[in-house]
């Protein structure tokens, strides 16, 4: 039985989505397909976002920058949009794709310690989400 499909949305597909597709191919790849994409893709990964995978261990091979015109939205399941712009009107119409909003700060521009915060943001995001795993406890 093939697994369940899941996107990661946000704007540039550069750092946010990008960062998501590779941890949640890291962490429950066993459980889903991972894919993501950006409303208006910037067609390059940031360097940030590469340096803070890479410093947890988590494999950037495969990943690029691409649009949602790119993908085929009736293939998945979940679309788990990391930005704060709506997806409305730009998502298939029909019940059989669940949405979720869930806002996380872009690092784009920014220094490496606010990508390792989004990073962390996604993360537990993930856990939550799609590994359903608890939370760590201190």
């Amino acid at each position: 039985m093939p697994k369940p499909k899941v996107l990661f949305v946000c704007l540039g597909n550069s750092c946010r989505s990008i960062m998501a597709e590779a941890l949640a191919r890291h962490r429950c790849g066993d459980r889903w397909e991972t894919a993501s994409a950006g409303i208006n893709p910037l067609g390059f990964v940031a360097p940030q976002t590469l340096k803070v995978l890479a410093e947890i261990g988590v494999n950037p091979a495969g990943l690029y920058s691409k649009g949602l015109s790119e993908i085929d939205l009736r293939e998945y399941r979940l679309v788990i949009n990391l930005c704060d712009h709506s997806l409305q009107g730009l998502m298939p119409p029909g019940d059989a794709l669940s949405v979720l909003p869930r806002p996380v700060p872009d690092p784009y521009g920014c220094g490496l310690e606010v990508y390792r915060r989004s990073r962390e943001a996604i993360l537990q995001v993930i856990i939550r989400e799609l590994c359903q795993e608890e939370e760590p406890r201190p």
